[in-house]
């Protein structure tokens, strides 16, 4: 590890409930927080699991919200904003993955509600400050301390169902997580080695999801890598990385995970020029070089490798790179549009990095 002379470390402040069975602890952690009621927020896809916790919890709900959508359009918040005004909950549950939670925090940090997060995924925005909102086609983020879950519960038992390709691309969302917290020009040794030890969990524990996706030690490592990579994308800057994902998934309504998938390895690639010995245990544990190993990973696990496979046309390359360079933003190698182009190329043929 490279070692900085100078960092900070800002503390973890969200509690995290982790185990297999952990969801029966929600009415407790409600209780916890001080609240009575809380609206429970889900997609419609889940629709079935909220209306069953808000049985379970009985008095303590306040109801369900399910429409929550990717992106988290703001007309959809606006909906979700009346039910929890006249449901008198002071507090949000939010079940699913980063399409509920991401609502939830819209939520907060509108009304100053406390949250607590119950992931189904793994693509880690519990533990973040960031919110990423829709609006008009184009998609803004930002960080807030008040849009930080005060709780989250990972249970196990809840990501034993989830289907082998959100489970591939939802995990590799994750390391994307991880490898940006490495190089980020506020990061510290205390993420850098979470980051690490999160990319192990993943490259042992998501091969054996491939043929054994209820293998219950298998997907208690891939959340344990989640949240490691959750927790440390949440005290650090977004690189190149993240941008491109969003600036594609809120301009093109790409699935969110997928889109981080296929960017992966050609991010974590471009930059590693620029940071070789940062990004060398990424090298090291996905082998060969850090896109090229990051791509051999996604490609033997199942996962998608070209932008082209999700409808993206060689003109919305043009305009997504117009979009990525309008605003400076921390990147570890200095770029230009024509750099963003050519790598968005790449990714729209899914072609192997070098």
């Amino acid at each position: 590890m490279i070692l900085p002379q100078t960092f900070v470390f800002p503390g973890i402040t969200t509690r995290v409930v982790f185990g297999d069975g952990t969801l029966t602890q929600t009415g407790a952690e409600i209780t916890r927080l001080g609240h009575t009621k809380a609206l429970i927020l889900s997609t419609a896809h889940q629709a079935a699991d909220a209306q069953a916790m808000a049985a379970n919890l009985g008095a303590l709900s306040a109801g369900v919200f399910s429409e929550a959508a990717m992106h988290t359009p703001v007309n959809v918040t606006e909906a979700a904003l009346a039910a929890y005004r006249a449901s008198g909950a002071t507090c949000i549950v939010a079940l699913g993955g980063g399409s509920t939670i991401g609502l939830g925090k819209a939520i907060a940090v509108r009304t100053g509600a406390d949250q607590i997060a119950i992931p189904t995924t793994y693509a880690g925005s519990e533990m973040t400050d960031i919110l990423g909102e829709t609006l008009d086609g184009q998609k803004t983020t930002r960080r807030d301390p008040a849009i930080r879950p005060e709780t989250v519960i990972y249970d196990i038992a809840l990501t034993l169902s989830l289907p082998a390709s959100m489970t591939v691309t939802s995990a590799l969302n994750a390391i994307a997580h991880g490898v940006e917290a490495i190089y980020a020009a506020d990061g510290n040794p205390v993420l850098s080695l979470m980051s690490v030890e999160a990319m192990r969990a993943f490259r042992d524990g998501l091969p054996v999801l491939r043929t054994a996706p209820q293998d219950t030690a298998a997907r208690a490592q891939v959340l344990y890598g989640a949240w490691l990579c959750s927790t440390a994308l949440g005290y650090v800057s977004m690189a190149l990385h993240h941008k491109l994902a969003h600036v594609i998934g809120g301009s093109f309504k790409t699935p969110h995970a997928d889109t981080h998938a296929i960017l992966l390895p050609h991010t974590a690639g471009f930059n590693a020029q620029a940071v070789p010995d940062l990004l060398a245990p990424v090298a090291e544990i996905f082998g060969g070089s850090v896109g090229g190993g990051l791509w051999d990973f996604a490609k033997a696990n199942g996962a998608p490798l070209a932008l082209r496979d999700l409808g993206l046309s060689q003109t919305d390359l043009d305009h997504a790179a117009d979009i990525a360079t309008q605003a400076p933003y921390p990147n570890p190698r200095p770029f230009d549009r024509a750099d963003i182009r050519n790598l968005l190329a790449a990714a729209w043929e899914g072609a192997r990095p070098d």
